[in-house]
């Protein structure tokens, strides 16, 4: 089975995310894809983080309808902050079955020798790089483990998300509907 591998914060998870994890189950290769939602990134600030546990929860509220989407928690329950090369690890231990993909976007690509054991993840590790914004990436460029899938971009962000929240703007559009309905009930 073709697993992909979505980390991230999910601060709050938009349709963006979904629309991108779908189109690489369909039109991508994979046969799922996990949402791994990250209680601490080495690399990002925390002071705009919501709540581990709301992040999760609508992570789990936004995935539910789709039969090829689950949602992965291990991220909590190893130490922090969270290290992709940590949780790759874990993840191919408890399922041996599993094929692991990790998808990461341009951005990321742009930055990956910042990232923990970074030759290790990359010889040892399949990944999905995807365009974002801003970011260019030649793939005749990429290691052999390393494979360029040419989706869809969107011009969103949960920055974006947080601060129409703060501002009490109704942005209900960008999100799946179950997560505007909890976010509604939380105060920014």
């Amino acid at each position: 089975m073709k697993t992909g591998l979505f980390c991230g914060s999910f601060n709050p998870i938009h349709l963006g995310h979904l629309a991108l994890a779908n189109y690489l189950c369909e039109y991508g290769g994979l046969d799922e894809v996990w949402f791994v939602v990250s209680p601490r990134n080495p690399l990002k600030e925390t002071a705009d983080l919501l709540d581990d546990e709301l992040r999760l929860s609508l992570v789990r509220l936004a995935t539910a309808p789709y039969p090829r989407f689950g949602v992965c928690d291990v991220e909590f329950h190893l130490p922090r902050p969270s290290y992709t090369i940590v949780t790759l690890d874990k993840l191919k231990a408890l399922y041996p079955d599993r094929t692991f993909y990790l998808m990461m976007g341009a951005d990321n690509w742009a930055i990956i020798d910042c990232w923990r054991e970074y030759p290790r993840l990359l010889a040892e590790n399949r990944l999905l790089v995807y365009p974002r914004p801003g970011y260019r990436v030649d793939p005749s460029t990429l290691p052999s483990t390393v494979e360029w899938v040419e989706a869809p971009t969107f011009e969103i962000s949960s920055t974006f998300i947080r601060r129409a929240l703060r501002e009490h703007k109704d942005v209900r559009y960008f999100l799946h509907p179950a997560v505007w309905e909890q976010l509604q009930k939380q105060s920014f």
